[in-house]
């Protein structure tokens, strides 16, 4: 098992094996997910290889790698924060769950992050479908956009499955498009109003759409 270090070649060929096979990584050797989302200000995608954020970084002379993992013990994370210290970046954790109503604290540090952070940004989860999808729309609102315009950020273009768990993503902006827009700035509803728990009881997911999902996707 990878244990973190990759200072000797048998940690890192243990990083490699972790994150192209046990972390799925073989699948994103392949397939990327890029896709922008304000043009020269920040991009999206799944979890970039230390070669593709390497050619992404130079490309779009991104300043700055936002994680929506968050800190994990696994070969994916260790290589592209080595990656991201090499070619200059400022690295950022800002975890969320894909399945679970958005939490109130983590979207007003997001967005105090989007505030403050060096552009242009790239931000990525696992597979950039879902997490990606919902730190993209949140950012589409905070600069105001519209929230049929942060939902396309979610859609099977990227990999979203709205009927599935992962649904209840959708049902945030949908949820904001109901109780406040027009009325009140995305960011104070979120910090005035937004209710996670009646989210969370209100919203059900369809089953089969989540047994794909969760079961044979395996995604986070």
């Amino acid at each position: 098992m990878f244990s973190g270090d990759l200072s000797s070649q048998g940690g890192r060929a243990r990083a490699w094996s972790d994150s192209l096979l046990v972390d799925h990584g073989i699948f994103r050797a392949v397939w990327d997910n890029w896709a922008a989302v304000v043009p020269g200000r920040l991009y999206r995608s799944n979890h970039p290889t230390p070669l593709r954020l390497a050619g992404v970084s130079r490309r779009y002379r991104l300043k700055t790698l936002i994680n929506l993992r968050g800190h994990r013990q696994c070969g994916s994370d260790a290589l592209s924060r080595e990656a991201a210290a090499r070619l200059g970046l400022i690295h950022i954790d800002a975890p969320f769950e894909s399945r679970g109503a958005p939490h109130r604290d983590r979207i007003l540090r997001l967005a105090e992050i989007y505030r403050t952070m060096q552009e242009p940004a790239l931000i990525h989860c696992k597979s950039g479908a879902d997490r990606a999808g919902l730190a993209a729309g949140i950012f589409i609102l905070l600069n105001g956009g519209t929230t049929a315009t942060a939902l396309r950020q979610l859609s099977w273009r990227f990999g979203h499955f709205s009927r599935s768990r992962t649904g209840i993503l959708d049902a945030f902006f949908v949820h904001y498009a109901v109780e406040a827009e027009g009325r009140l700035a995305f960011l104070d509803w979120v910090r005035d109003e937004y209710d996670e728990m009646a989210l969370r009881r209100d919203f059900v997911a369809g089953g089969l759409a989540s047994f794909v999902n969760d079961r044979l996707l395996q995604r986070e």
